[in-house]
């Protein structure tokens, strides 16, 4: 599954060949569909360093703590001087979802954020433009006068590891730095749970509802990301509404789940989160993970998998239908479903840090294949409801699961290739159904 974006012709639809009525559509397809996030824009540094470097910096071993700008710039400067960093990853998780969905679909996404105005050669947001993917576009990106954020890991001599956050000026993204257009013509627009929560005064939380507003007033699809159980903690109601409010797609882990609703089951958690978003995913794990959604009852399709049990009985009994946001279906029905690690999950997990922002663009990729296929071929029998994906649950289910174990297997948060063309976990054979 390799589209939008360049690729073989017997992957799509699939074909053997490239019906020759189809070939002037193709040539215009380059940048037809995209996705646009906003993120808090930051480097993850990390360093190897002794006891003494932590202490000198009023750092507490073990623990993660908020510091100024001027310590994380000395502190930043005696890890270049003395050669102690290690690795610098660009982070951030909608920028690692982004990336990773122009990754999978060979296409464009946008990220809205905020950049330093100069950047120096080597320094961490120099890297972090390195290590973003070429077919993220990053011309939309407000400049500032001054860092963007950095996350420092410290790793001592014990292998114990330390925190030292830095927002700097990531937050300072203002509002008439959204360009509504790009939003308008997004598949979706994909936010974070912390653009909302800023210091007072910290224009992001404004900026981020502006960008709310363009995508209702042009029906694009808001995704949120819960980003951290703590967020959520703190205020289980005001989220609540929020999704009710503003957003069609919820993306979250099985403790983020659980603050937001009250069930520690992840399926009930999901069954709940639908009162008030179009689809969810909840990545739970060892568990593996869950999907939830609606589709029209008159087209719903039988799963041919063994039905599942749980707190909702045979819950995955109509997982081979596509989702539909609540507001096409005539006589919406609720769907699930679920699929364990793929490969009983890797022999050895490297990093867990960014495994749900790959399993989130994997959702992406087959909603913005939609729209293009949509829009591409907008007789076909696909498009004959107001479908949200392309594929089926399960599908969708397996496609995110898989990505999820390929960050998992790997340092770091963001994927450096794209999935093999062709492989059991994704059979061809499920274009022709």
């Amino acid at each position: 599954m390799k589209f939008p974006g360049k690729r073989k012709s017997k992957h799509y639809f699939p074909v053997n060949a490239r019906d020759p009525l189809l070939h002037a559509q193709v040539e215009n397809e380059q940048g037809s569909s995209w996705i646009a996030g906003i993120d808090q824009t930051l480097v993850d540094i990390e360093a190897k360093v002794d006891d003494e470097f932590v202490h000198r910096y009023g750092l507490s071993a073990g623990h993660s703590l908020v510091i100024e700008d001027d310590v994380a710039d000395a502190l930043y400067q005696e890890l270049v001087d003395k050669q102690l960093i290690t690795d610098q990853f660009a982070g951030g998780t909608i920028g690692n979802t982004l990336h990773n969905y122009s990754v999978l679909a060979d296409d464009r996404s946008v990220l809205l954020g905020v950049m330093c105005n100069h950047v120096q050669i080597g320094s961490y947001a120099y890297r972090y433009l390195c290590n973003t993917s070429s077919r993220t576009d990053l011309n939309h990106l407000q400049g500032v006068d001054g860092a963007i954020g950095r996350c420092f890991t410290l790793i001592g001599d014990n292998g114990e590891r330390t925190f030292a956050i830095s927002p700097g000026l990531m937050n300072q993204l203002r509002p008439e730095s959204i360009p509504e257009a790009v939003i308008a013509g997004a598949s979706a627009l994909v936010l974070t749970s912390y653009l909302i929560r800023c210091k007072p005064g910290e224009p992001m939380p404004e900026a981020t509802m502006h960008a709310i507003h363009c995508a209702k007033k042009h029906n694009v699809p808001v995704v949120l990301t819960l980003g951290t159980k703590y967020v959520i903690a703190d205020d289980p109601g005001f989220w609540r509404a929020f999704l009710r409010d503003h957003v069609s797609i919820v993306a979250m882990n099985e403790d983020e789940a659980c603050e937001l609703t009250g069930e520690s089951d992840p399926l009930l958690a999901c069954n709940m989160a639908l009162d008030w978003v179009d689809l969810v995913l909840c990545t739970a794990g060892p568990n593996g993970l869950y999907m939830a959604g609606f589709t029209e009852e008159a087209f719903k399709r039988k799963t041919n998998h063994p039905l599942l049990p749980g707190a909702i009985a045979e819950f995955n009994q109509y997982e081979f239908s596509r989702a539909m946001r609540h507001q096409d279906c005539e006589q919406p029905l609720r769907i699930f479903s679920h699929i364990a690690p793929y490969m009983g999950g890797p022999e050895r997990i490297r990093n867990t840090n960014g495994a749900g922002d790959g399993a989130l663009a994997a959702v992406l990729h087959d909603i913005t294949a939609n729209n293009f296929h949509r829009s591409n071929v907008p007789n076909s029998s696909k498009h004959a409801r107001s479908y949200l994906t392309y594929s089926s649950l399960a599908q969708v289910c397996k496609y995110a699961n898989r990505v999820s174990y390929q960050v998992l297997n790997q340092h770091a948060p963001r994927l450096t290739r794209g999935l093999p063309e062709r492989e059991d976990s994704l059979e061809e054979a499920y274009w022709e159904r």
